[in-house]
């Protein structure tokens, strides 16, 4: 039976196995997909099989700065524990650099370190440490000037928040205020015409249901609904809001006197959006008592 790529792409994904290790167990199985998958485990070859099923929600956030570029990347693992491993922290310094050079985070897997490719370094750490891994996200910014933040850093240049800010003028000392100021109040946009339109949307239609709940007329409530949208848009973007260095100023404002325009930034922190499966230790226990 001739073995095609997409069929080395599904055993890839379900065992974790490198590519030429599927396609050596695909052929000596004929195709068979279920035989390849006992090949492999048989060979030891399927270790990050096991582990694909966990919530991988913790992990490490790393960033790097090269010339007037930054890169930020999630690594993620399923417990806290491993953020703390120095294997696991070398591996991340090593993907966050080799993103310098990628476009996406397919590119990024495909990139190498050492010889192997992201993706299969990835795979080999899962069998080596013994938890899911998953390389989930990365992010660039460019600037005049790139300055990175990291929040608790479990050490150099990454943790478990990462933050990068780009602007023209200003220096590096006011860039790290201002990147330390995104990891504390986490900014939806940089400003008004940034923000997503159905995000603003959605807003308005709440506080215009809200406002409607007190029986004024609709003329009050369209005056209502202004002072409320523009309280919205001041507290979401970050050049509007007060700075947390000097609350007497805005964020903008703050960058005016710097003599810095602020023009992009990202921050991202470990595990967000992800929906972590909540563990009732007490009835786990119970229930691996009863078998």
């Amino acid at each position: 039976m001739a073995i095609t790529a997409a069929m080395v792409k599904e055993l890839r994904d379900t065992t974790g196995a490198g590519m030429m290790d599927a396609k050596k167990a695909l052929t000596e199985n004929d195709g068979d997909m279920e035989a390849a998958v006992d090949w492999l485990r048989t060979k030891g070859l399927a270790k990050a099989a096991k582990k694909s099923g966990r919530t991988a929600a913790e992990g490490l956030v790393a960033v790097v700065v090269e010339g007037s570029t930054g890169v930020a990347v999630e690594v993620n693992s399923e417990t806290d524990f491993v953020g703390k491993n120095e294997e696991f922290q070398k591996m991340v310094s090593a993907i966050a650099g080799a993103a310098i050079g990628a476009d996406d985070v397919e590119a990024l897997k495909a990139a190498t370190i050492d010889g192997k490719t992201v993706e299969d370094t990835l795979t080999d750490k899962i069998a080596t440490i013994g938890e899911n891994m998953s390389l989930r996200r990365m992010a660039k910014v460019s600037g005049g000037t790139v300055v990175s933040y990291v929040h608790n850093a479990a050490a150099p240049g990454m943790g478990k928040i990462g933050v990068l800010v780009a602007m023209d003028g200003g220096d590096e000392a006011f860039g790290k205020q201002v990147a330390m100021h995104i990891a504390a109040v986490n900014p939806a946009a940089l400003s008004e015409a940034d923000m997503d339109p159905a995000v603003v949307e959605k807003e308005k239609q709440v506080q215009m249901d809200i406002a409607r709940e007190s029986g004024k007329p609709e003329q009050v409530i369209e005056k209502m609904i202004v002072g409320r949208m523009k309280k919205f848009v001041a507290e979401s973007t970050l050049l509007n809001q007060d700075f947390v260095v000097n609350p007497d100023l805005t964020v903008g404002k703050a960058a005016e006197e710097a003599g810095a325009t602020i023009t992009a930034f990202l921050r991202m922190e470990v595990g967000e959006g992800i929906e972590k499966k909540e563990e009732n230790f007490a009835e786990e226990v119970a229930k691996a008592a009863q078998g």
